[in-house]
């Protein structure tokens, strides 16, 4: 059975994605310090999180969470944490890519970690899962179709908005990357201010 009203729902995600967020802003910061090439792998983190969020919480754990909000508390930190890391290995990586004879030490598996990590850490995003996305669900017929549907829609639309921050972010760069510093203090940032807000704004 198809999922109920899926054109809202593709309106519901589709106005999330264009909106900036922290996956967004990590993939813009990658992009700008490593190149479109290896922001891809944290788009791919990106959705494997969120694939990953969505069998979690609509098969296995969705009542659990609603009943224990300190879990979605700790997850909210753990994710601000994160965010101020990124911060600071965003602030200072260019600085060493720019030293004479060095390379660059971030792996490809860094950087799908750190998109995983960003959207696997996101309350926001568990809660969405457990709340407006299982509402698109008729559990009372063939739900596992519809999960697959509304999942598939999600992540394949995550990942082309998060490419299309991506590339912008590149044709940025041409111009940008004359200044590296001042680069990656902007990044540096935009994240801190992200998590900054995240602390601000969102409670459980």
């Amino acid at each position: 059975m198809f999922p109920n009203d899926f054109l809202i729902f593709l309106q519901i995600i589709l106005f999330m994605f264009i909106t900036p967020g922290p996956p967004r802003v990590v993939i813009v910061s990658h992009t700008l310090n490593f190149g479109i090439n290896r922001s891809v792998w944290t788009a791919l983190g990106d959705i494997s999180a969120n694939f990953c969020q969505g069998i979690l919480v609509v098969f296995v754990i969705g009542t659990f969470l609603s009943d224990n909000p300190d879990i979605l508390k700790f997850l909210k930190w753990a994710g601000i944490l994160y965010l101020f890391f990124l911060a600071y290995d965003t602030y200072t990586s260019r600085i060493r890519l720019n030293q004479p004879g060095s390379k660059n030490l971030k792996s490809t598996f860094s950087f799908y970690k750190d998109g995983f990590l960003v959207a696997g850490l996101s309350p926001k995003s568990i809660i969405f899962f457990g709340t407006i996305f299982t509402s698109f669900i008729d559990f009372s017929s063939n739900y596992f179709i519809q999960f697959l549907i509304l999942i598939f829609t999600y992540v394949l639309l995550d990942f082309v908005t998060l490419m299309i921050y991506g590339f912008a972010a590149n044709k940025v760069s041409i111009w940008l990357k004359g200044n590296p510093k001042v680069l990656n203090t902007i990044s540096a940032c935009v994240l801190i201010i992200i998590a900054l807000y995240i602390a601000a704004t969102q409670s459980y």
